[in-house]
């Protein structure tokens, strides 16, 4: 699907190849290790190789299954990425001495329970682009600015959809009954495929509403929406670009519960503050569900789904978020652009570049 972007720049065409020299990954762990306990952990680094490329190293070195491993994420094989995982320090003798021309352990400590899945605060990001001209060198400056002050849409990128980008269409026809799939976790993959398309369509309409409110004046909305006016009149008077609608589901951020949108005032002053954010729907019997304006524009992208809703679980999810520590730099000799960023869990870099160039970029 094509993703409507929030920032009302034109795009900026760079050359970006995805490889060590140009893309670099940090795991940020969720919490401190304690540097006791039966379980090792270990800060692996690695040079365009996949986690469970990686995982499988170690494993034929020692002896170990996969599945004594334990890992808060996967990481892309092509770039250079550090990340964390553990093993049972039963384990920490037979790794002495691993040595591997593409992984790295470089360093250890201890903790008393295994890495799981999520287990990450997030991820920090260091990209390069090439053959940038001054001209486009200071745009990239002003857009991180803008991206750095308000944030940007929590899309899901390219690669929760396949290669070809169709994973969704399958995760349908499996929800359907038209296809049969026996291996669980491709089921459950292809599934939230279809979950994270939905949510895609619909926070693109609504970056669609917030640029028009953005855009207009009350008289002029009220044509085009035919909402109340009083409503109107207080979506438009938020500051925020991103605008939040009567029975939004909103959260805690960067973490928290989720609880209605009652007061747009109110919580939209929260929302500029970052201590809270916009959540969309992954559809699903166990998900909450917006109500009033908001629930009205989120039923019209589950409606397709509603038959075969019980086969889900559901959740919500962040619709906005807020890059930090967001740092740049031109070389103008060599006509690099190069930025580095810090991304909550669940988010996903490709979202960020793509608001940046107003393009599609492949990480």
């Amino acid at each position: 699907m094509d993703k409507l972007y929030i920032y009302s720049h034109s795009s900026i065409n760079v050359r970006f190849t995805k490889n060590a020299d140009n893309f670099v990954v940090e795991e940020i762990p969720l919490y401190e290790f304690s540097g006791e306990g039966e379980h090792l952990v270990l800060k692996l680094r690695k040079k365009d190789t996949t986690t469970w490329d990686a995982i499988k190293a170690l494993c034929d070195f020692s002896g170990a299954k996969m599945r004594d491993f334990g890992y808060a994420g996967l990481k892309d094989k092509d770039g250079f990425t550090t990340q964390y995982i553990s093993i049972h320090k039963s384990f920490e003798s037979k790794l002495e001495g691993f040595s591997h021309d593409k992984i790295k352990l470089v360093e250890k400590t201890y903790h008393n329970n295994k890495i799981k899945t999520g287990h990450l605060k997030g991820n920090r990001f260091f990209l390069r682009f090439k053959k940038v001209n001054p001209v486009d060198g200071l745009k990239l400056q002003e857009v991180l600015k803008n991206i750095k002050a308000h944030g940007i849409p929590n899309y899901f990128g390219y690669q929760r959809f396949g290669r070809d980008g169709d994973n969704y269409d399958t995760g349908r026809a499996i929800l359907e009954g038209k296809r049969k799939e026996r291996n669980k976790k491709m089921k459950n993959f292809f599934i939230s495929a279809y979950q994270s398309h939905l949510f895609n369509l619909w926070l693109s309409k609504r970056v669609e509403i917030s640029r028009l409110f953005n855009s207009f004046e009350p008289k002029e909305l009220f044509e085009l929406f035919n909402y109340p006016m009083e409503i109107i009149k207080k979506v438009k008077a938020q500051e925020n670009i991103f605008k939040l609608l009567p029975g939004d589901r909103l959260s805690h951020y960067p973490y928290g519960k989720i609880f209605p949108c009652e007061d747009l005032a109110e919580e939209s002053s929260r929302f500029i503050e970052r201590d809270i954010t916009p959540t969309g729907l992954l559809p699903g019997k166990k998900a909450l569900k917006a109500d009033g304006l908001a629930g009205n524009i989120e039923r019209d992208f589950i409606k397709e789904c509603e038959p075969f809703m019980d086969k889900m679980n559901g959740t919500r999810r962040f619709a906005w978020i807020f890059p930090s520590h967001i740092e740049s730099k031109y070389i103008e000799e060599s006509a690099w652009f190069e930025f580095s960023f810090f991304l909550p869990k669940g988010s996903y870099a490709t979202a960020l570049v793509e608001e940046l160039l107003h393009g599609k970029v492949e990480l």
